[in-house]
């Protein structure tokens, strides 16, 4: 009765068409449900301090200019239905009909949405981003790893059983209110036109300036909704950099990065040497934190395997990944790059011509190849890989009768690990020196796994799939060690990104470490580097091993030595891009935003704080200058 009473005076205020009560039905549904999936998150987040007046109330009032937002741009089909059907009792049928179904079909959306946004936040801790808007392309293995994660059929049915009994509670109310008088086509024109103007209006001024000013970035997520974001990432998948982050001359940037690296003599001479491997493997572990490996402080019995390795292995124990994708992973691994805003450069279109680990590495005698066992197609791997000298070797190269497992994003590790000993083991008897480059899956989402590896029932959760992926990876050091190839081979072992991005800062530093160990029984001699390090460091590091210099553009350095005078890593979350250096974080953001932050609580550093505009500088004179080579780039 309010609500009705409330459109009544509206409606006469501004002389708007009765059938427009449509509209209001339609918005009255939307802020509810956007509203009601705000809070449910709240709830989902299971953090009391949410619910504190302070921080519920500005992040409920901030989300209904969001959901407005998105309402405006909702409400034009609407709208348009409105303007076009006639006027008359036949008009007036006829859009109370496709009215009425219009918003039926609308509501079942709007909870098709609330649902997916839940599955897409208990992934990512997040309103739909340009991960939602990739995933839009690879639909076969995004819509295969829902169906093989969660109980599709149940949820379709639950929308559809909230969606009916929704609807009949407003459904007489709509066709009221679709039927009724059309008003002039200039009056209806005149409230179509305020809608259209509306939707511009809000797309233009809305911004990210109210979620910022909540100053937590999980309220100012909260805050948001998955409509805004999701057009929001469509118009900024690639930003360029000097347009709209902070920037120095290039005099100041190019010094700046000179003092920084004036310890690392990575590039100035060769390194020595005490071997050469025969063969390198360099073993990217999906979803692996430091988190879940107890030799690094994590969890105890799940990793037994790699535990045993790092035993008798180089351990680096303060790697961090450049961000929370295997496509960053993969990125900083192979063009020792800075994870700059928008897509990680093999999702781009310039991505070759780039120097690269296999380049480097080919140009020191091995045939680098490149090994998945998924299809090579999703996050543009075979484009990128193979158009930079790789080999690509994927799910197709693989025998069906060899395959114990598989899911959406590949076959299980160990069958993964079986063909990449196959591919070594052909290229050794020949002579040929191998640089292969090992991408597993196992450790992701439906997270099953062939039955009776390990004590932990295949599709029980990620403990289990961290525990089959070290089986895995022990099952396929032990089939290695019986090769005549093994003594002579240096076994890289890392991780492409954590299982965790949860924090309250953007880039919190503890949910990015992950394990790096360099395994070479007999040849490299078992120890532990503390320095804060990046995997952008991985690739120097690995060639200054091998006595290799670093080609030019590569932003690491050998943290077996130099790396120990100039420690800092490199993170990146969606659009906010960071430089973790002596205990703090800096945050570089769109419209040129910066923060300093404490590493730890997350406490914003006061200027007077001698860390801030060090840093600052390092920041952006390496986010500048790698933004800069990739402009280099060739398609």
């Amino acid at each position: 009765m309010l609500f009705q009473r409330s459109w009544l005076l509206v409606q006469r205020s501004f002389r708007i068409p009765p059938r427009y009560a449509t509209l209001a039905w339609v918005a009255a549904l939307f802020m509810a449900i956007n509203t009601l999936v705000r809070v449910g998150l709240v709830a989902f987040e299971n953090d009391l301090a949410l619910w504190q007046p302070a921080r519920l109330v500005p992040t409920l009032l901030v989300g209904v200019l969001y959901d407005a937002a998105a309402l405006s741009g909702a409400l034009l089909p609407f709208a348009v239905l409105s303007l076009v059907c006639p006027a008359g009792p036949i008009g007036r049928r006829v859009h109370a009909v496709l009215a009425s179904a219009l918003v039926a079909a609308g509501l079942a959306g709007l909870l098709f949405v609330a649902v997916c946004e839940g599955v897409f936040w208990n992934e990512f801790v997040s309103r739909f981003n340009f991960i939602a808007v990739d995933y839009l392309i690879y639909t076969r293995e995004v819509l295969g790893n829902i169906r093989q994660s969660y109980p599709v059929g149940l949820l379709l049915a639950g929308i559809a059983g909230a969606a009916g009994p929704l609807y009949a509670l407003v459904a007489v109310r709509v066709w009221r209110a679709a039927g009724a008088e059309a008003g002039r086509v200039t009056a209806r024109l005149a409230a179509s036109a305020a809608v259209l103007a509306a939707t511009g209006l809000w797309t233009v001024a809305i911004g990210d300036g109210p979620r910022e000013a909540l100053g937590d970035a999980l309220e100012g997520q909260l805050a948001s909704n998955g409509y805004y974001e999701f057009v929001r990432a469509l118009r900024n998948n690639d930003l360029d950099y000097r347009t709209f982050y902070r920037v120095m001359s290039d005099d100041r940037a190019t010094a700046v990065l000179r003092e920084a690296r004036s310890g690392d003599a990575a590039r100035a001479a060769t390194p020595s040497a005490t071997w050469k491997p025969g063969h390198i493997v360099l073993v990217t572990l999906e979803s692996l934190g430091a988190d879940m490996v107890e030799s690094f402080g994590g969890k105890a019995g799940l990793t037994p395997n790699l535990d045993a390795m790092a035993r008798s292995s180089l351990m680096f124990t303060n790697v961090y990944a450049t961000g929370l994708r295997t496509v960053r992973g993969l990125e900083a691994l192979t063009l020792s790059l800075p994870p700059t805003p928008g897509h990680a450069v093999p999702m781009r279109r310039r991505n070759k011509g780039l120097p690269t680990l296999g380049g480097a590495l080919r140009d020191q005698g091995y045939e680098p190849l490149y090994i998945y066992g998924g299809y090579a197609y999703f996050d543009n791997m075979r484009d990128f890989f193979g158009g930079n000298g790789y080999t690509v070797i994927d799910r197709t190269a693989i025998p069906s009768g060899e395959i114990h497992h598989e899911t959406v994003w590949g076959v299980a590790d160990e069958d993964l690990f079986s063909q990449a000993l196959r591919e070594i083991d052909v290229r050794a008897a020949s002579g040929t020196q191998v640089f292969a480059h090992v991408l597993t899956t196992s450790n992701h989402r439906p997270f099953t796994y062939p039955a009776g590896r390990i004590d932990i029932t295949s599709g029980s959760g990620r403990e289990g799939a961290v525990m089959y992926a070290d089986w895995a990876l022990g099952e396929f050091i032990r089939e290695a060690a019986r090769r005549p190839w093994f003594p002579d081979a240096l076994f890289v072992i890392v991780a492409d990104h954590t299982s965790n991005g949860r924090g309250r800062i953007d880039l919190p530093p503890a949910n990015y470490r992950v394990p790096l160990v360099f395994y070479a029984p007999g040849r490299i001699a078992p120890g532990r580097i503390e320095a804060t390090a990046s995997l952008v460091d991985v690739p120097t590091t690995l060639l200054a091993q091998i006595g290799g210099a670093s080609p030019e553009g590569f932003f690491g350095v050998d943290l077996r030595d130099r790396g120990r005078h100039h420690t800092r890593g490199f993170l990146a979350n969606y659009l906010t891009v960071g430089y973790l250096e002596y205990g703090a974080v800096v945050e570089l953001s769109p419209r040129r935003g910066t923060r300093v932050l404490d590493a730890v609580d997350g406490r914003p550093l006061p200027v007077t704080d001698a860390r801030v505009g060090r840093l600052t500088e390092h920041a952006v004179a390496s986010y500048q200058t790698a933004a800069d080579l990739l402009k280099r780039a060739r398609p």
